[in-house]
């Protein structure tokens, strides 16, 4: 009898344990398909029933990020995969912060967006991002309350309420240890500096701390000191003394300002073919005898990758050796030039232009496809494409293909480039006056500046109509015309005036430009006493020679 219940135990096991998955269900699922779902759990039908693989399954589920729960059933060779999903955001509305511009750029940052999967440890973390955000702009205790509201049966709006806390102002700096540099120069470029007298008066410093930019003033006080030759100075981290009870603070820095250090020998160290050192060096701005200047020598720097970069080199590096000489207070400079590999360019491609069109942008680049790299090609196209005034930032990363091949990824960011203006009046001479215009200095986003308008009264109409191309057939030509139409009633006689005129330009040397126009009007007086008619034309010329502004341009070259 006992060898008969062994035999049918060991039947049973080898049953169990050669059971297939026969079927296998989902329920409760709302963001994924079952195809999908099946996908993710990699358990077929045909498949051995193994508790290990359908845990792992389960895990795979979670990580997902849908789903609060999941659960397995099995039932024969049934698996029920049941889940209880996450619901979705539908709304998401931040009061106590600021509206328009603040709440947008707020609810960019917190890290949940209409249509997320609710979470609630995101969702902490949000809280805690509108905090850190309101203590960079310098409020202390803030409290943030986050409610829920079910919207239906699988989403959710959330409320944060913010109360805002109070600013904590900045009545004194001080530099323990700093005699040679004033208070006024180390303070300059910080981000926390001690208030103004009357500082809530615009372009005086209002004393409002900023925690996020403690860490780095530290920084900005030490490159005051590298400024004017203090390469020993010691800077301390800041400490901050704070008065909860009137929110105000007091800033102490530890400062160890060490020998001021002039500019002694300055070398350069290069094997490249086509660069002169010689030149180079006489280009430099810190010379032998000046005081050591870091920001001098950061240009320096930036101007030497120009130059090896204008020979093709997109990834140039310059590397400084500076040797102090603590008795004779010099330091010995050398720039060691490393040219990497020759680049030409592969690609150009544009992003960000939803209105302009790409041939519009291509034709202020100085750099295409095929082209050996040049870094003031690539600086002069980011100033180009800046001065035109379509775009509000302009951005010209390379992207490397090969070891001899790069892309330029050219982003850019529209900004508003046409008007609409209307208006009326009354007066007792001209009676009731309407005028309207419409101007766009890219017009369909095809670069051409274009504008239309009218002014009319009971004595007076004025129409007028003008269209610039400055790129006339994607060349450096520019061409522009004009023409209007103007009427005057006045007691005694009626004027009419018809005019126009055609201007044809070139740009010269990337900066300059320079323009011919001729214009024509023909004037036709009418007496009203006597009928008496003059009529007559002129016809004018005029030459024009424009520079283009480099200190505009130089915040798009940077």
């Amino acid at each position: 009898m006992m060898k008969k219940i062994v035999f049918a135990w060991i039947l049973l096991s080898a049953f169990l344990l050669a059971q297939k998955v026969t079927q296998i269900r989902f329920e409760g699922l709302a963001h994924l398909s079952p195809s999908v779902a099946q996908e993710i759990a990699d358990i077929h039908v045909g498949d051995q029933m193994d508790d290990a693989k359908i845990n792992e399954s389960i895990k795979n589920f979670f990580s997902q990020g849908y789903f609060k729960d999941v659960w397995v059933d099995k039932q024969g060779g049934t698996l029920i995969y049941h889940f209880k999903e996450k619901v979705a955001i539908a709304n998401i509305d931040i009061k106590g912060y600021g509206t328009g511009d603040d709440g947008e750029k707020l609810l960019a940052s917190i890290g949940l967006k209409k249509g997320d999967l609710y979470d609630s440890r995101r969702a902490l973390k949000s809280k805690k991002a509108i905090i850190s955000r309101l203590e960079a702009k310098g409020y202390y205790d803030t409290v943030v309350e986050l409610t829920t509201k079910p919207v239906g049966e699988s989403s959710v709006a959330l409320t944060f309420d913010v109360n805002k806390g109070e600013k904590i102002r900045i009545k004194k700096m001080n530099f323990v240890g700093a005699s040679k540099m004033s208070k006024g120069d180390l303070e300059f470029d910080l981000a926390n500096k001690e208030e103004d007298f009357m500082g809530w008066m615009p372009f005086l410093n209002d004393g409002v701390a900023r925690i996020d930019q403690l860490e780095y003033d530290a920084f900005r006080v030490k490159d005051v000191y590298m400024k004017h030759g203090y390469l020993d100075a010691f800077v301390s981290k800041p400490l901050m003394r704070v008065d909860f009870g009137a929110y105000d603070a007091e800033v102490d820095y530890q400062v160890s300002e060490g020998n001021q250090y002039r500019v002694g020998d300055v070398s350069i160290a290069q094997n490249i073919e086509g660069l002169d050192s010689e030149k180079l060096l006489e280009s430099l701005s810190l010379k032998k005898g000046k005081i050591f200047n870091i920001k001098r020598m950061r240009k320096d720097m930036e101007d030497l990758k120009e130059a090896v970069g204008n020979l093709g080199y997109a990834y140039a590096n310059v590397a400084p050796q500076m040797h102090k000489n603590p008795e004779s207070k010099t330091v010995n400079i050398q720039y060691v030039l490393q040219a990497g590999d020759e680049v030409t360019i592969n690609d150009v491609l544009i992003s960000g232009n939803n209105t302009t069109k790409d041939r519009v942008i291509r034709r202020y680049l100085y750099l295409a496809p095929g082209d050996k790299f040049n870094a003031r090609d690539l600086k002069d196209s980011k100033g180009a494409l800046g001065r035109t005034g379509f775009f509000e930032k302009v951005d010209i990363q390379s992207q490397r293909v090969s070891a001899d091949k790069i892309n330029l990824l050219v982003n850019v960011k529209e900004a508003a480039t046409g008007t609409i203006s209307a208006g009326g009046g009354y007066g007792s001479f001209e009676g009731f006056m309407l005028n309207a215009s419409v101007s766009d200095k890219n017009f369909l986003g095809s670069g051409i500046n274009g504008s239309i308008g009218f002014d009319v009264s009971k004595v007076s109409t004025n129409y007028n109509l003008s269209f610039t191309n400055p790129k006339l057939w994607d060349s450096p030509y520019s061409l522009g015309f004009s023409i209007y139409k103007k009427k005057y009633e006045y007691t005694n006689f009626t004027q009419d005036q018809l005019g126009g005129s055609l201007t044809l330009g070139r740009e010269f040397l990337r900066y300059f430009h320079a323009s011919v126009g001729v214009g024509y009007i023909d004037n036709k007086s009418e007496s009203n006493d006597n009928n008496l008619t003059v009529s007559y034309g002129e016809t004018t010329t005029t030459i024009t020679q424009e520079v283009i502004d480099l200190f505009y341009g130089d915040k798009y070259k940077k």
